[in-house]
């Protein structure tokens, strides 16, 4: 796993001109957007029948975004660029020795509870290494989080074909500025690595706008 792993990284390190963009989202709103949602979950089995995390909100949010920006949602390949219909996002999840990448299909038509299910479904099967082939292979786009080690943020490396990759730091309390007043809330900095031969600095900085006003305004996510 580790070969591999290191084969791919070297290849797309040295091969695809990467180009980064930074932006910071108001958490504040999705965060109490995401505690009302869990409150309402209805109970199945006497469990509730979903329980939404801040990376599920982010797969959501960055398939709309790819849906509203299309030309964003591509892939490069020796004869020509692809571009496709469906926003299939990967979300990086470390199991012992490495890492995979499940993919949560055309994300952007699921509702929140169906990507929290499934994605938790993928999580507990990749660490188990029982994940089928199609479940983690291709893809459009792809999230890395590593927002729950408090790392504030990160820059990760594209994976081909995908043409983009959203690193994700944690959420924490700073100080902003609302009105010319000083104010408290919860931020969190993600940068937008993309394949610069596909996305380049004009395209990806309109995906990562988009991004942040589904975040920022989430009940937009839920129409």
């Amino acid at each position: 796993m580790r070969k591999t792993i290191a084969r791919r990284l070297t290849e797309a390190k040295q091969t695809v001109p990467h180009f980064y963009v930074t932006v910071d989202c108001e958490l504040d709103a999705l965060l109490k957007l995401r505690g009302e949602l869990n409150a309402a979950a209805p109970e199945k089995d006497g469990k509730p029948a979903y329980k939404l995390s801040v990376n599920d909100m982010v797969i959501k949010a960055l398939a709309l975004a790819l849906k509203a920006v299309p030309d964003a949602n591509v892939s490069w390949t020796d004869n020509t660029m692809l571009k496709h219909k469906h926003a299939d996002v990967g979300v990086a999840v470390s199991i012992p020795g490495g890492l995979i990448t499940p993919i949560i299909r055309d994300a952007c038509h699921k509702s929140l509870s169906q990507i929290s299910n499934e994605m938790k479904d993928m999580a507990a099967r990749a660490k188990a290494r029982k994940l089928k082939p199609e479940e983690y292979q291709g893809g459009t786009t792809a999230v890395s989080n590593l927002g729950m080690f408090g790392v504030k943020d990160f820059a990760a490396i594209v994976n081909p074909p995908h043409a983009t990759i959203l690193a994700v730091g944690a959420g924490e309390q700073r100080v902003i500025v609302k009105g010319g007043q000083p104010a408290a809330a919860t931020v969190m900095s993600v940068t937008l690595s993309t394949d610069h031969r596909a996305v380049d600095g004009a395209l990806g900085a309109e995906l990562l706008a988009a991004f942040k006003g589904y975040i920022e305004k989430p009940m937009a996510m839920l129409v």
